[in-house]
C-alpha cells in the first residue's frame, strides 16, 4: 500500500535513528534529540517502535556518571543478525554479525582447491544451517556476500571472479534458493571500504581509498566526497590491474606488469614456507615480522615498491585523506611502513601527499564480514518498518533454525568475537 506523507516522514525518522545507533554506537535519548533536531516526545515514540520491532533495546544508564535525570540509552540489537560470506580460492569464511556490530560467530571452511559456484553454494548453505541452529532465537535478516571479483550492482550477478573461475554466475539466486534467506552480493574490496568508513579508521572522513589483498588478488574501494564510488555498473576500484612495471607476469585478467601480477600473497607464503589454506592475514603478518631471511625481506621490499607506484597514482588522481590497506597488504605495510611512505612520497605531488595517511585496516580479520553484513543490513536501515528482507517474498524477522542437518566442519573455527 502506498504510504502517505506522514508515513514517509516517520519511516525516514526511524531510519535516521536506527542508522545512528547502528553505526555510531549506543546513544541516550537526549543525544538522539540533539543529533536529529526532533523533540523528546517524537524521539520517545520512534524509539518505542524500534524497541517493539526488536531492532533496538533500551538500557538504564549509570546514574553515577550523569548529572540530573538520566536519559535511557538506546542500542542496536544483538539479536538481529546478518550472515556474511567471503568465498576465496582456498577457503569460504562465514560469519554472523549483529546489528550492534558484534561478530557472534566466525567459521572458516578450508577448501582443497578453488570451489565451483555449486560447491560454494553447497558449503555455504551447510554452514548457514549450522549457524541457524547455533543462533537459536536470533533473527537472521539476510546474507551478504563479499566476492573477489566483478559483481553487477543491479542484481548481484557475478560477472567475473577470475581466480574462482566464475563467469556470469547467479550467486545470489542460487544461495537464496539453497538457504531460504535473502542474499545480496558485491565486490569484496568495495565492502571493505564500507566497513572501514563506518566502523574503522575512516569514520568522519569524506575521501577514502581502500585496497584489499587476498588469495584471489587485489581489489579496491572508493569513497569520494562522502559518497561511495562504484562506477556505472559497480566495477570501480580495481587497483589490482594498475600497471606498475614492465614485467611479463600477468594478472587474473591477463594483463602484464600490474599490481596484482607483481604483489602476490602466494609469493610471500612460498618464501616463508607457509601453506595457503592454513594461513590468514594475521598469521602472515606475524611470520613476516619474525622472519630474518634476506630472501623474504628482499621480496617484501620489492612488493612494497610496486605497491607504492599504485598508491601514488591513487593519491595524484583522487587526493584522498586516507588510504587503508587490508589483507596481506596490511601485513606488508607492517614490515616497513616508512619504506612505503617514502616511496609513495617520491611519486606524488607534495601538496597531495601532505594531506594523506596510509594505514592498515583497524577491523582486521573481521573487516569483510562487517562489510558484507552491512550490505545485508542496508534494506532494513532504509526502511525499519519493512516486513520483508532484501528479496521479495522472504521473511525478515523471526527466522528459525531449519530441520536440515549441516555437515560437520572439522576444519572450521567458529568463535564469538564480541
Amino acid at each position: 500500500m502506498q504510504g502517505n506523507n506522514h508515513d514517509d516522514v516517520r519511516r525516514h525518522n526511524l531510519s535516521i535513528i536506527l542508522r545512528l545507533v547502528h553505526r555510531g554506537g549506543a546513544a541516550s535519548r537526549a543525544q538522539l534529540t540533539r543529533l536529529t533536531g526532533l523533540n523528546r516526545s517524537t524521539i520517545g515514540a520512534l524509539v518505542a517502535e524500534l524497541v517493539e520491532r526488536g531492532l533496538v533495546e533500551e538500557r538504564t544508564p549509570d546514574p553515577t556518571k550523569l548529572a540530573g535525570r538520566p536519559s535511557p540509552i538506546v542500542a542496536a540489537s544483538d539479536r538481529i543478525v546478518a550472515i556474511a560470506v567471503n568465498p576465496e580460492i582456498d577457503a569460504i569464511t562465514v560469519g554472523a554479525v549483529a546489528l550492534s556490530g558484534v561478530v557472534h560467530r566466525l567459521i572458516r571452511y578450508a577448501t582443497p582447491s578453488s570451489p565451483s559456484i555449486a560447491e560454494a553454494v553447497t558449503i555455504t548453505a551447510g554452514i548457514v544451517a549450522k549457524l541457524k541452529r547455533d543462533l537459536g532465537e536470533y533473527s537472521i535478516i539476510g546474507i551478504g556476500v563479499a566476492v573477489p571479483g566483478l559483481v553487477r550492482a543491479s542484481d548481484g550477478l557475478v560477472r567475473h571472479a577470475p581466480h574462482l573461475g566464475w563467469v556470469d554466475e547467479p550467486l545470489c539466486d542460487l544461495l537464496a534458493a539453497a538457504t531460504g534467506i535473502p542474499v545480496v552480493a558485491a565486490n569484496d574490496a568495495s565492502l571493505g571500504v564500507t566497513a572501514e568508513r563506518y566502523f574503522g579508521s575512516g569514520q568522519g572522513l569524506t575521501d577514502l581509498v581502500y585496497l584489499n589483498g587476498g588469495s584471489s588478488g587485489i581489489g579496491g574501494g572508493l569513497v569520494i566526497g562522502g559518497v561511495a564510488a562504484g562506477g556505472q555498473a559497480g566495477y570501480a576500484g580495481e587497483f589490482g590491474h594498475t600497471r606498475v612495471s614492465d614485467g611479463i607476469d600477468t594478472d587474473s585478467a591477463g594483463i602484464a606488469g600490474t599490481l596484482e601480477a607483481e604483489v602476490t600473497r602466494h609469493a610471500l607464503l612460498a618464501a616463508l614456507g607457509l601453506q595457503a589454506g592454513e594461513t590468514d592475514a594475521d598469521t602472515l603478518e606475524r611470520a613476516l615480522l619474525a622472519s630474518d631471511s634476506l630472501i623474504v625481506r628482499n621480496l617484501v621490499n620489492r612488493q612494497l615498491d610496486f605497491l607504492a607506484i599504485a598508491l601514488a597514482s591513487a593519491v595524484n588522481m583522487l587526493n584522498p585523506q586516507l588510504i587503508v590497506l587490508g589483507g596481506f597488504l596490511a601485513a606488508l605495510h607492517a614490515v616497513d611502513p616508512e619504506r612505503l611512505n617514502v616511496a609513495v612520497a617520491a611519486l606524488t605531488l607534495p601538496a597531495a601527499f601532505a594531506e594523506v595517511s596510509i594505514a592498515p585496516a583497524v577491523l582486521g580479520s573481521n573487516l569483510l564480514m562487517i562489510g558484507a553484513a552491512e550490505l545485508a543490513f542496508e534494506a532494513l536501515l532504509v526502511d525499519p518498518q519493512q516486513d520483508r528482507g532484501n528479496t521479495t517474498g522472504l521473511p525478515l524477522l523471526g527466522f528459525r533454525a531449519a530441520d536440515t542437518a549441516a555437515p560437520t566442519f572439522s576444519t572450521s573455527q567458529g568463535h564469538p568475537l564480541s
